[in-house]
């Protein structure tokens, strides 16, 4: 029996990756077509998952460069900051794991009629970042703890004036 594709869960997996990062071992099984997708344009993803393996290079999408500021994802990846708006639309695919890894969720929520966020955002933002809180108490992040505690305070204000205002 063969494996499905861990993306599209239809198609056989043709490419499998077993990779090993802060001390957790991940295994990725991937039809051709996910591949593509997820890797870029290759005649044969197959093969060129072999070459990437033998030469140690990164993944294609990881040398992606930015065309307006000429940010890379590696670069990105060693300072955690990204060079300019563009590369939000660039290396999309590559933030949006971090991006639900940090923020729990890939969606935003928006500023409502005329540049505000709505009370409800503003009770779903302080929902999420109690949760944030609460997590990064129990990892003994202070420091982040702290942050988000003053975030928390600064939207309960806003609340607040919302509400006698």
């Amino acid at each position: 029996m063969s494996i499905i594709c861990q993306h599209c869960k239809k198609r056989p997996a043709t490419v499998n990756f077993v990779e090993t990062a802060g001390g957790e071992t991940v295994a990725l099984h991937l039809c051709d077509e996910c591949y593509k997708y997820k890797y870029g344009e290759f005649e044969n993803a197959a093969a060129n998952a072999f070459l990437n393996g033998l030469f140690d290079c990164p993944a294609p999408s990881r040398n992606k460069v930015c065309e307006v500021c000429g940010m890379t994802f590696e670069e990105y990846r060693r300072t955690g900051l990204l060079g300019c708006p563009s590369c939000y639309d660039v290396f999309k695919q590559e933030l949006l794991p971090y991006i639900q890894e940090i923020h729990g969720k890939t969606y935003h929520v928006g500023r409502g009629d005329g540049g505000h966020f709505s009370e409800h955002d503003l009770r779903l933002r302080l929902k999420t970042l109690q949760e944030q809180l609460e997590s990064a108490l129990t990892r003994g992040d202070y420091i982040s703890a702290s942050r988000l505690n003053k975030q928390m305070t600064a939207i309960k204000n806003a609340i607040k004036g919302g509400a006698n205002g």
